[in-house]
C-alpha cells in the first residue's frame, strides 16, 4: 500500500510577463531563499544549498539542501524532472532524506498569461515520514509547513513584480 500523499499551494496573478516570472521562479536561490533565512517556522533553523553547474535549470539538475533545526543536521537532494520554458518546472527529492515533518515531495509551479499578468501555482506533493515520532510530527506540523514554503515562494515572487491578488494558499 503506497503512502498517503498531501499537497498544499499557493496562487497569485502576477503583474509581469510569463518569461518574466518563468525567470524568476527558475532561480533556485530566489526561489528557496526563505529557506536560506532562520525563521520561526524553521525555529531558528535556516538551509544552505549547492547546485551542479545547470543551477536547477534543466532536467536532470541537482540540487541539494543541508543544515540544522533544532540542532538535528538535515539532508535534502533533489533532482529537476520537468522544465518547460516558460509555464512549468517540477523537482523533486531522490535518495535518501534527513528531514522532520516531510519525507519525499515532489514540488514545483505552473504559470499561465493572463488579463494584466500571469497567474502563478507553486504547489507541494509530499509524504509523511514512514517512522514514529517524525509521522506523528508530519501529522502536527508538515501542513503548516507546506502551506508556508508554497505561500512564501508566491510571495517573494508578488513582492519583486507587483501582484494583482494577494497570494492564497490552498491545501
Amino acid at each position: 500500500m503506497q503512502p498517503k500523499i498531501y499537497h498544499a499551494q499557493s496562487e497569485a496573478i502576477i503583474t509581469a510577463s510569463l518569461v518574466e516570472v518563468f525567470t524568476n521562479l527558475d532561480d533556485q536561490t530566489r526561489l528557496a531563499a526563505h529557506m536560506e533565512k532562520r525563521s520561526m517556522m524553521m525555529l531558528g533553523g535556516r538551509m544552505s544549498y549547492e547546485f551542479d553547474a545547470a543551477q536547477g535549470r534543466a532536467v536532470g539538475s541537482v540540487i541539494r539542501m543541508g543544515g540544522s533545526f533544532l540542532g538535528l543536521r538535515l539532508f535534502v537532494s533533489e533532482i529537476v524532472t520537468e522544465r518547460t520554458p516558460p509555464t512549468t518546472k517540477r523537482w523533486e527529492t531522490r535518495g535518501s532524506q534527513r528531514m522532520l515533518v516531510i519525507d519525499s515531495y515532489v514540488m514545483g509551479f505552473d504559470a499561465r498569461r493572463t488579463a494584466g499578468g500571469t497567474a502563478v501555482r507553486v504547489f507541494i506533493d509530499y509524504r509523511l515520514p514512514p517512522r514514529l515520532p517524525g509521522r506523528w510530527l508530519g501529522l502536527l506540523f508538515a501542513p503548516f509547513y507546506a502551506r508556508w514554503c508554497v505561500s512564501r515562494m508566491v510571495k517573494d515572487v508578488s513582492r519583486h513584480f507587483g501582484s494583482l491578488t494577494e497570494p492564497g494558499v490552498a491545501a
